[in-house]
């Protein structure tokens, strides 16, 4: 099936890199024509495991290809995927303008029928708005003979294993209500769909909010694991038993009760605002999602307040050691990443980083590397060498069994604050280390 894609993000770029790989032919078109060129030599704009790969054998193979060219880029597609950012607007709502811009694009260069698919994460009722769009523009063509359908196919990726995710969903969402579309994206997934059933079709509405809902409901149990961390302490039990004894219920399970620094990134963060700001409009109080966004808000706050209690609230001039800055593991996301808090945090009181993280670097040079108070080491231990004590905040599984000797060794004291409670206080306390954990 020929495809286009518009948008070259996480979402946009594995997507059509993988429909590229099960054997469609998949045309990428962007406004930025540097990342078009750059993809076009084999450099990949963002880090995700496996997608460098698949993106250089696909394009090699000529079934994914790149382009500014839009106009092009619709006329090659049978079904055209919707797939630009959706970024919060300055009241916490999904900014459109990108959708709806793509949407009068595809509208300007159709000349046949065309299925046109929002994988964005856009707020219930966009696909309405993007028929109208699409509808104006016919109109003023004078082209309403041509006919038309928007489809919700929502993303379920997370970053990290976005490309496993794609290759092997655990759920296909297709919001229509068209029999004929419908069966055009069960042909267009088929592949995915072999072993067992896989598609879900439903109105375009619940198809939308299933996808806010999906990412509300992970950043809630978030957000009460790191609340009953706070109880934890103040009672004296330990978050990661606590952890281990509600997940054994399978009505809960063990994902997502983690307890930490808070979430971020470029989803969990968004969608909750947007959701809120959704109710807003509706008159609703969305009294749940409120918590949930302030809680993690205030988490991101955690592990600042630790170090601030350890050294009497006087850090100027001390220099800490960090490792990690992307939001998450098998990423180099920045956005809304707990490091960030932080690091501005220590800053605004005196202090100096050294950082570290293995995919990050170039992403947190481009934000902070201006600073004269902020260092990036080439490897976790250079980062170490005079630094009063370590800050732990993303849990790479490189920094899960360090030599710990060679840790205490290069600091100035053996001091670990860590925000994703990676190792047991017991053994720590053995060690030799002053251990500030969560929840714990």
């Amino acid at each position: 099936m020929k495809v286009t894609v518009f948008g070259i993000g996480y979402v946009g770029l594995v997507q059509g890199a993988v429909l590229a790989e099960i054997g469609h032919d998949v045309v990428c078109v962007d406004v930025d024509e540097q990342k078009v060129r750059n993809l076009e030599q084999g450099i990949i704009p963002i880090y995700e495991p496996g997608l460098e790969a698949l993106v250089k054998e696909n394009y090699s193979a000529g079934r994914l290809k790149f382009t500014i060219d839009s106009a092009s880029a619709v006329k090659h597609g049978e079904v055209q995927f919707i797939a630009v950012g959706t970024p919060p607007d300055e009241d916490g709502s999904a900014d459109l303008q990108y959708v709806l811009a793509v949407a009068e694009t595809i509208a300007n260069n159709i000349e046949n029928h065309c299925i046109i698919i929002n994988k964005s994460t856009v707020p219930v009722g966009t696909a309405d708005k993007v028929k109208d769009r699409v509808a104006s523009v016919l109109f003023q063509r004078g082209r309403t003979d041509l006919s038309f359908d928007v489809a919700s196919n929502p993303e379920f990726l997370k970053e990290g294993s976005a490309v496993s995710d794609c290759m092997r969903p655990d759920r296909i969402i297709v919001g229509t209500e068209q029999a004929s579309t419908e069966e055009v994206i069960r042909d267009l997934y088929a592949p995915f769909n072999r072993n067992h059933e896989k598609i879900i079709v439903m109105d375009v509405r619940s198809a939308e909010l299933t996808k806010y809902a999906a990412n509300c409901m992970l950043a809630t149990k978030i957000s009460f694991m790191n609340e009953i961390s706070s109880l934890a302490e103040m009672l004296g039990a330990d978050i990661e038993m606590v952890r281990k004894g509600i997940g054994s219920d399978p009505r809960i399970g063990y994902h997502f009760i983690y307890a930490g620094s808070g979430y971020g990134g470029s989803c969990f963060p968004k969608d909750v605002k947007a959701l809120i700001k959704t109710s807003e409009q509706l008159d609703f109080d969305a009294i749940l999602l409120k918590s949930v966004e302030s809680r993690n808000n205030d988490q991101k706050s955690v592990i600042f307040r630790k170090i601030m209690n350890h050294y009497d609230g006087d850090i100027a001039g001390k220099t800490f050691a960090l490792w990690g800055l992307s939001f998450k593991p098998n990423t180099d996301d920045m956005r809304e990443a707990p490091s960030r808090v932080l690091m501005e945090a220590l800053w605004k009181h005196g202090a100096n980083v050294r950082a570290f993280d293995p995919e990050a670097m170039e992403e947190t040079q481009r934000i902070y590397g201006h600073r004269k108070d902020f260092s990036l080491c080439g490897t976790k231990e250079e980062a170490l060498k005079d630094s009063d004590s370590l800050i732990i905040i993303t849990e790479w599984q490189s920094f899960k069994a360090p030599d710990f000797e060679q840790v205490k060794d290069q600091l100035k004291a053996p001091v670990v604050f860590d925000g994703r409670n990676l190792f047991d206080p017991k053994v720590m306390l053995k060690k030799g280390f002053t251990y500030v954990s969560i929840g714990r």
